[in-house]
């Protein structure tokens, strides 16, 4: 199994680094990453890069038309590793030796709203480039947008300026089936006046967050010292909350902050929400009723809209004991995983291991809810287990494609990622055994297939858990379960129109369920979004039978055809059509005006 390296940014960001770790050199070991909970930029096992003499070229200019120079352009696609160019005086880019194939292309520059290639508008989704083989594609240009900013001031309860306070932007959103503040892309630090610049935001409404990460720490514990945490005192025991301008703790309280294009929204400033802060503390035993040594035990809020940091994580000692220091008030899951740390002999040298997804099932982890409310939390006793093993076969409608296709159980909800659970491989007579799983539930997936393959069921005895998940208790086995993977994916292509009858090359299509209880679901496989390539040909590709609705709107923000409420707005506009197993599908459409 190939290990790459990549940086492991959980527990480990926006944390202000102190002065017994300055001078000391930190090296980030490769790690396995393999699991359904492994982040998006993670390279599929099996596959395969490709070169060709294909090749993209095009400018970055502003919206003025001036040509942006040192801008960052960067392309991606299935095939080839991500590859980045930087403009020239004139605002030229190239990628060579490109195979034929489905790419994305984007710009980035400090100053600008990143944007994608065929993006029009600030928050609208971009466009694929289709390459042929051996095509040369000229004028493949991007548009940038000037960033809007917001500017303000983090002061405390007595109005005095808060250094060093990570501050970030938060839009709502949906996702998996619930609206979620989300984190806009940038984020700020305040300087010793208090003060913060977010910039190249998109224009829209935003929720501002400060968290002040509090100097009683487990640096110490996580570099294997176990110096005993000073004696509590009534500074130690208040600090600061995740705060929301204008100045509270709860993010239902958070007021919205509209920003017009390439506006600096001034003046947004507010104090911190002065809290009683807690220890966490207690012992993790394994599956044997053995202490665990060295694993790192931290706290996750869950909500999507805090920041967690190093404050919150600690690593057990020889005894298994662990202890988290100021906590703030508030619901949690606490976590356990494995992850070693190895320093040199004169000290000057840290590196740290960790392995996520399980590792094939030996490791052992544990994730439980607590609540916090101000006052210390001792004696936990948290026990990890190995998780469910969950076994079952894979049945092709076809001829089985080549490859390393792998069976996935990625998380069935919208809470903390639960840990464990590699992907298994698939032998040659289908079977497969997924380990390290937890709870409460899983959807399974196949990953590595290929274009015109998709996942058509997922059953277990009998019973359709395609969608709704695998339920997932403990460390049960479970056996049975049956995938089906059709040879004969389905694939929906619009052509578009304008009230004139003329084809439009501009416009966003959306297909949605006819049910709207599929609308919401997690990872839902029945709505989705796309827009056409440099021709104005739009594929969606392996969506799953069933009735629809189909709209094509001249533009729609990133994101948006999550919302259930624009869903039903764009219903009764939009074309009704049944999908069948297999079936490639052409829709004439008339452009629906914007939502």
């Amino acid at each position: 199994m190939a290990i790459r390296p990549i940086l492991l940014v959980s527990a480990l960001t926006f944390v202000s680094v102190p002065a017994v770790l300055q001078a000391q050199q930190i090296q980030i070991q490769q790690m396995e990453v393999t699991g359904p909970d492994a982040p998006p930029f993670a390279m599929a096992p099996g596959r395969t890069l490709r070169t060709g003499t294909g090749r993209i070229r095009g400018r970055v200019l502003s919206e003025s038309g001036a040509p942006v120079r040192r801008a960052q352009v960067r392309i991606s696609g299935p095939d080839i590793a991500g590859r980045t160019a930087t403009t020239d005086a004139d605002g030229r880019y190239e990628f060579l030796d490109l195979p034929d194939g489905r790419f994305t292309v984007s710009a980035s520059k400090a100053g600008y709203v990143t944007v994608q290639y065929g993006q029009t508008r600030p928050r609208e989704q971009g466009k694929p480039i289709e390459l042929a083989d051996k095509q040369t594609l000229d004028k493949a240009d991007l548009v940038m947008f000037r960033g809007s900013a917001i500017t303000g001031r983090i002061v405390d309860e007595a109005g005095e300026p808060v250094a060093d306070a990570v501050v970030t932007a938060m839009r709502s959103e949906w996702a998996a089936g619930h609206r979620r503040l989300v984190n806009a892309g940038r984020i700020g630090q305040t300087n010793d006046l208090g003060q913060f610049r977010i910039y190249g935001l998109p224009p829209g409404d935003y929720y501002v967050s400060a968290t002040l990460h509090n100097p009683e720490g487990p640096m110490l514990d996580m570099m294997g010292q176990s110096a005993p945490l000073p004696p509590r005192t009534a500074a130690a025991a208040s600090g600061y909350a995740p705060s929301y301008y204008p100045g509270t703790a709860s993010s239902a309280d958070a007021q919205k902050i509209a920003v017009a294009p390439g506006q600096e929204a001034q003046g947004i400033d507010f104090p911190l929400a002065q809290v009683r802060l807690a220890r966490v503390s207690g012992v993790v035993l394994n599956s044997e009723g053995k202490p665990v040594e060295g694993t790192m035990v931290s706290l996750s809020s869950g909500q999507g809209d805090g920041l967690i940091g190093m404050n919150n994580s600690a690593r057990t000692n020889r005894e298994g004991a662990f202890t988290l220091s100021s906590v703030a008030p508030g619901d949690y899951d606490l976590q356990v995983r494995g992850m070693t740390i190895i320093t040199s002999g004169g000290g000057d040298a840290m590196m740290f291991t960790a392995r996520i997804g399980g590792g094939g099932g030996d490791a052992e982890f544990a994730s439980q809810p607590i609540s916090v409310n101000g006052e210390d939390l001792a004696n936990l006793v948290v026990t990890t287990s190995k998780g469910a093993t969950a076994s079952g076969k894979v049945t092709f409608e076809g001829q089985r494609p080549p490859g390393d296709l792998r069976v996935t159980a990625a998380a069935a909800d919208d809470g903390p990622s639960p840990l464990g659970s590699a992907g298994s491989a698939i032998a040659a007579d289908g079977t497969f055994t997924l380990k390290g799983l937890s709870g409460p539930s899983r959807v399974m997936r196949i990953r590595g297939l290929p274009a015109g393959y998709a996942l058509k069921t997922v059953e277990h005895n009998g019973i359709d858990v395609t969608d709704s998940g695998l339920e997932i208790k403990g460390a049960d086995t479970i056996t049975g379960i049956e995938l089906v993977v059709s040879s004969r994916a389905s694939e929906i292509a619009g052509a578009v129109t304008g009230a004139d009858g003329a084809p439009i090359k501009e416009f966003t299509l959306v297909v949605f369920a006819e049910d709207a209880d599929k609308w919401t679901l997690p990872a839902t496989r029945w709505v989705t979004a796309a827009r056409p390539d440099q021709d104005g040909r739009v594929r969606i590709k392996a969506m799953p039978a069933g009735p629809y609705y189909a709209i094509a709107v001249d533009y729609l923000p990133q994101g948006e055809w999550n919302n259930p409420e624009t869903l039903e707005r764009l219903k009764p506009s939009a074309q009704h059509f049944v999908l069948t197993d297999g079936e490639q599908k052409t829709l004439d459409l008339k452009i629906a005006g914007g939502a």
